[in-house]
This record gives C-alpha cells, structure tokens and sequence, in this order.
C-alpha cells in the first residue's frame, strides 16, 4: 500500500464513522486499502468490513484477515453484492471519491496531464468506453455537453469544434495531442484549463456522477437506523450531489415528499458544514487540498 493512495482526513473519516468495534461497515473506494486499514484496527473479533474498488491495481492491496472482504466491483453495485453476502443492514459505510495518486502517477493510464500516454482514463480496465473513444467519437454536441457539464469550461461549444476539426485530420490519440489540439483555449492558468478537461472526459469514461447517484440512493438503503455514511468529494459536482442528498434526499430540486406531504429526507446532517483538511495534512499532502469531508447517520 505504501505509496499507492495516503488516505485523505484518515482521523475525521474514523471519527465521523463513529467505529462500534462488532459493528459492519463498508469502504466502497478500497484504493491502497489505508482507510480500511484504520477501520480493521478498531474492530472488535466479531466486527466485519467489506470494500470495493473496481480497478484491477487496487485489488493487489488485499487485507488478509478473516473480518475482511474485497469486491472487485464498482460501488454503485452496492446493495446487490452486499445482499449476496449477507452483509446488511450495515452500521456505517465510507466513500473516497474521485482517483487515486496511483492512477494519477502510472502514466499507461492517462489520467494526468503531466504525462504522454494514450487516451484512455478508465477506471476498469476492462471497460467498454475510454477517453479515445469520447474525443474521437462524440458528436460535437456530445462534446460541448460533456465539456460544459462535468467540466465547467468556459466555451464549451468552441472547444469542442475545434477537437471535432482536429480529429478530421487525424485521430487524437495521446494526451499530448489533446492538450496540443486545445492549447489556443487554454489561456491564463493553463494547468487548471487542462486538469478540467481531462475531468471532464474522466467522469464520462467512468460514469462517475451517476454512478455516485446509485451509490448515495442504495446507501440509505443499506444502513441500519443510527448508521453512519461518510464521503470525502474533490469537486463541487460530486460534493453538491452528496450534500444535496443528505440534506433533502434529492439531487435537485425540493425534497420528495410522501402521501401526506412529509419530507422524504432518509439522513439527516451530523455536522453542518463539510470538513476540511487541516493546514498540516495539507503540506503533508497537496492532493488533499480540496478535499471535502460530509458526514450523515441514518434516520
């Protein structure tokens, strides 16, 4: 695990799960393993963990102890795996968004901006969908959409003629040939352009928000009454979708409302704000700096 992923607000990620040491929680983004780690030194013989990760790297970290279970799938199969193993209901459940530094520092994978290597920033390997075939095969709308959406980009729509004019003559292939294809737009702060672009591209190679949406719904789901769920988000479309939740039990919008007109609301909020790294963690690890730590129990 060393060196693989540190684990982000390890302390207040711990705290907020408030650890029963029979309980059974779940670490739905195993990565290095340093969360469950943490969370298997404060179990009891008769506590249980079970975690996810769906990336075949992750799965080379494996705990060997018999309170431990990993499931090499995404987290938005959540209520079906751990109905297969008769793991529910749960007393807590914890989410790591977003990628680890091991996916952001192997270059073969394409998730940095710093490195040449073939578009690809898929989460499973084994997917179906990669970054090549977005930049290559989406229409210029899909484009703009994409862009727009998971990227936050100021002219969306011009970004995305100018790939589409690009490709025409040649396949984008590389990193390096994306950043080059998209270097007139990326004015000013070019570092923070690129890293929105290639954010944007990631979360549609991997589906991540709606797979975030499934995961949020069948947590609720899963979680005894009192039962924790806390989720560290890098980025304000992940962490709005997480706070909208646990405040109204909605993505958007007004909360849902049952026959008689009383809100549909399945957590409510442990502390109010989101937390943040301290000064120390930050300098300890940069990666660490826009980390947003939520916490809710089940009602």
């Amino acid at each position: 695990m060393s060196g693989y992923h540190r684990p982000v607000m390890l302390t207040e990620a711990l705290e907020g799960l408030a650890i029963r040491p029979d309980g059974v929680y779940v670490d739905v983004t195993f990565g290095g393993g340093g969360h469950s780690r943490a969370i298997l030194a404060q179990l009891g013989p008769e506590g249980r963990l079970l975690a996810f990760d769906q990336d075949q790297d992750a799965l080379q970290n494996t705990i060997k102890d018999d309170r431990f279970m990993l499931i090499p799938h995404n987290f938005r199969h959540l209520q079906r795996f751990l109905r297969l193993h008769k793991a529910g209901p749960v007393d807590g459940i914890l989410a790591d968004l977003g990628i680890s530094s091991h996916q952001i520092d192997t270059p073969e994978r394409g998730f940095s901006t710093r490195y040449e290597a073939r578009l690809d920033m898929r989460m499973q390997q084994k997917g179906a969908l990669d970054a090549f075939t977005v930049v290559n095969t989406y229409s210029e709308q899909q484009l703009q959409q994409v862009f727009k959406q998971y990227g936050e980009l100021p002219g969306a729509y011009r970004l995305a003629k100018a790939i589409v004019q690009q490709r025409a003559l040649a396949p984008i292939e590389t990193t390096e040939q994306l950043k080059s294809a998209v270097a007139p737009f990326a004015k000013g702060k070019q570092a923070q352009y690129f890293a929105q672009l290639f954010q944007a591209i990631r979360i549609e190679v991997n589906q991540e928000l709606e797979a975030l949406k499934e995961f949020l719904q069948q947590s609720a789901e899963v979680l005894k009454q009192g039962g924790r769920l806390v989720v560290i988000a890098y980025h304000s479309l992940e962490d709005r979708l997480v706070k909208n939740y646990i405040k109204k039990g909605a993505f958007e919008g007004e909360a849902l409302k049952d026959f008689y007109g009383q809100p549909l609301m399945p957590f409510k909020t442990v502390v109010g704000k989101a937390l943040q790294p301290s000064d120390q963690e930050i300098q300890d690890n940069p990666r660490a700096r826009s980390a947003r730590l939520r916490i809710a129990e089940k009602r």
